[in-house]
């Protein structure tokens, strides 16, 4: 049975686009990957909006936070020209595994679905960290660390193959993430979902010329597992 979902929260609109706060566990559209989901965000917002939507990027059906819908074909068109463009900025929160460093950026080249590679370039820095007293594999203690993760390019689960590869796994990621670390999530704290949050959106208007700026406050989910285990939750 699909899940059901209150009015999807919206975070900016105008005549062009609107944007939501996306809930982890709803996919953005129809997909051969889950042909036995029958609720999406984009039939969901087009009903509550009783308007044609169209979503111009795309998150993982885990991943909550900012989404931007056009609402007209024209607006649709100019702003993935700024996605194509890699000069729209995002802004991400995951919660990973290890100490991260202060900052840092990683530009291993993902491949593709179909052969070949693609450039991928993803920043981070992070913002906190924490040491469980909690034996998980091999070591005593986990450690965990809080990370701002800024995608300059968009590819295919870009931050959780680059964090993989980086051996930092986001906590919750069932297919590139680390099962024992997982599992510990799940039994000690609850959690079945990932943690990432698409936090900040910043376009420019291609209409207006405006910049702007969409926030989208983080998931009660996320927040509960970052007072849990003793990280600072105030201004996310």
């Amino acid at each position: 049975m699909s899940q059901e979902f209150p009015p999807l929260p919206i975070l900016f609109q105008d005549e062009h686009f609107v944007a939501i706060n996306k809930p982890h566990n709803l996919l953005v559209h129809r997909s051969s990957i889950a042909a036995d989901e029958s609720v999406f965000a984009l039939q969901l917002l087009r009903d509550q909006l009783n308007c044609w939507v169209s979503p111009c990027h795309r998150l993982d059906r885990k991943t909550s936070g900012v989404l931007l819908f056009a609402l007209s074909a024209e607006a649709d068109k100019e702003v993935k020209k700024q996605f194509e463009a890699h000069t729209i900025q995002k802004k991400y929160l995951a919660l990973v595994r290890g100490y991260l460093p202060e900052t840092g950026m990683t530009d291993r080249p993902l491949e593709r679905e179909k052969g070949g590679f693609q450039d991928a370039i993803t920043h981070f820095r992070c913002l906190q960290q924490v040491e469980l007293q909690i034996e998980v594999s091999r070591y005593p203690t986990s450690r965990y660390s809080l990370a701002e993760i800024s995608p300059e390019t968009g590819r295919m689960h870009q931050i959780r193959r680059h964090f993989a590869q980086l051996r930092h796994y986001l906590i919750g990621d069932k297919t590139y993430g680390e099962c024992k670390h997982n599992k510990m999530f799940e039994e000690k704290f609850d959690l079945h979902t990932m943690l990432l949050h698409a936090q900040e959106l910043v376009f420019t208007h291609p209409f207006t010329q405006e910049s702007i700026r969409i926030i989208a406050p983080m998931n009660e989910e996320f927040t509960r597992i970052l007072a849990a285990i003793g990280m600072n939750t105030e201004g996310l």
